[in-house]
């Protein structure tokens, strides 16, 4: 039982992850679709930290006598990742800000119908 008390982060992990899928799936909204991208980026964030943590770890500082020391590397490869998540986020927020100027929608759905629409309109016009 400890064990799964012990590790609550890797739950966390497990439940975001599982969020951010859901909605990457199941939604046709743009945005939605965004969100659930960045909760599930959020959880292998929070999943790489958790891996490099050490419990009674302190930071890897010359001290005298015997320490334990927790893994700086997955802290400092995590905070490059969240700049380029930032950076993606931005990229694909502007592509469907750009996407909702062109079809006045960012449904998936209601674009592929306006797609579909137009090339009806094309097959017929020849």
């Amino acid at each position: 039982m400890e064990f799964l008390v012990g590790h609550y982060n890797y739950w966390v992990v497990v439940f975001l992850m599982m969020l951010g899928f859901y909605v990457v799936i199941s939604r046709t909204h743009m945005v939605k679709v965004l969100v659930g991208l960045s909760v599930f980026q959020t959880s292998v964030f929070i999943f790489y930290i958790s891996l490099g943590k050490i419990r009674g770890g302190t930071a890897p500082i010359l001290i005298d006598g015997p320490a334990v020391y927790s893994n700086p590397l997955t802290s400092v490869l995590i905070l490059t990742a969240i700049v380029v998540s930032i950076a993606t986020t931005a990229l694909g927020l502007a592509l469907v800000v750009r996407i909702n100027e062109a079809y006045g929608t960012v449904d998936e759905e209601e674009i592929d119908a306006i797609e579909r629409a137009d090339e009806a309109a094309v097959l017929e016009a020849r």
